[in-house]
């Protein structure tokens, strides 16, 4: 009995120690424009919140349900175009077109993903690469609606409830929003019923089948969740740069998303967020080095995943869960 009661009063201390912490960098994240910061840092800090919202929403079909997507970059332009065209023919304000994007893209995930995702492995990667070419070849060519490659220029800055987004801090704390409401949302799916059947698919589809689970319905879900919030980032990067042409929602802009999540750790959310921090924040720091600038930083990204594989934060998630499930059993017994 004795022994019980120590290992309960050691599990309380991790909540209390994971409490304390998310409510300093809740604070330093509220103070943080009050920080003698110009405008290209807190350009480069709303680019990592942008960023940050489309690792977490790959990271939730690719590290957390295992289903590798190599077009993430087509929802983020699905949701920029969406956005940019209501604003500009509509007049729509960005308090109704971020949703409308958010879930135009989401449906359109929907419909891709029905067909596809009863592929499994390279086979549906391969679809959503040949997805996001196809939708960078429509809006480059589709000149009547999206302008083709001259882009959409002048889009409105959001109005919120009357209220004018102009400064870089107004935009700062939107996208801190955005990115506290993605967290929160797959942070509370992945510990629900719905996660654990995410989970269940990723680590052995055929034994989550034989386990009665739906593997198709809920591959499908975690795939339009995803497309939600990248649609909801493309919006807001619309309204922010007031800008957007083919070009910046590439191939290489889903591999770039894809960086992110493997190098800080696939099916980890913090583990999303320190690698887009690092992709983000990395080139601009090595920019003293000229010429050799993106040498350095392949190399770098090489040594770290030559020797953190499993990406900066992987693996940790799967620890603090297991705690808590002793917790748990602890408490049961």
């Amino acid at each position: 009995m004795e022994t019980i009661i120590k290992k309960l009063d050691k599990k309380k201390k991790i909540p209390k120690a994971k409490a304390a912490l998310l409510g300093s960098l809740v604070l330093v994240l509220l103070l943080l424009p009050l920080f003698s910061i110009n405008n290209f840092q807190m350009r480069m800090i709303i680019m990592v919140g942008i960023y940050m919202v489309l690792a977490m929403s790959l990271n939730l079909i690719t590290g957390y349900t295992g289903q590798l997507s190599l077009g993430h970059a087509a929802f983020y332009g699905i949701g920029a175009y969406t956005s940019a065209i209501l604003s500009m023919r509509f007049g729509m304000s960005f308090m109704i077109t971020a949703p409308i994007a958010a879930i135009l893209s989401a449906f359109v995930a929907l419909l891709l993903g029905i067909p596809t995702l009863k592929l499994q492995g390279a086979y549906f990667a391969i679809v959503t690469l040949g997805f996001s070419e196809i939708v960078r070849i429509i809006a480059l060519n589709w000149i009547q609606l999206t302008r083709g490659p001259m882009g959409i220029p002048g889009i409105a800055r959001p109005l919120i409830f009357g209220y004018q987004i102009s400064s870089s801090k107004d935009y700062y704390y939107l996208i801190l929003a955005l990115v506290v409401i993605t967290y929160l949302s797959i942070y509370r799916i992945m510990h629900s019923r719905l996660g654990r059947a995410f989970s269940a698919i990723r680590e052995d589809e055929l034994a989550a089948q034989a386990m009665g689970v739906d593997t198709l319905k809920y591959k499908i879900l975690s795939f339009t969740i995803a497309a939600f919030f990248a649609g909801l980032a493309g919006s807001f990067y619309a309204h922010y740069i007031t800008y957007i042409d083919p070009q910046s929602f590439t191939f290489n802009e889903s591999i770039q998303i894809l960086s992110m999540v493997v190098l800080g750790g696939m099916g980890n959310m913090w583990g999303a967020m320190v690698g887009t921090i690092i992709l983000v924040i990395a080139p601009e720091m090595l920019r003293f080095l000229e010429d050799y600038r993106m040498v350095m930083y392949g190399a770098v990204l090489i040594i770290m995943m030559l020797t953190r594989p499993q990406g900066i934060l992987g693996g940790i998630q799967f620890k603090l869960d297991r705690e808590e499930e002793d917790h748990h059993e602890t408490a049961r017994s």
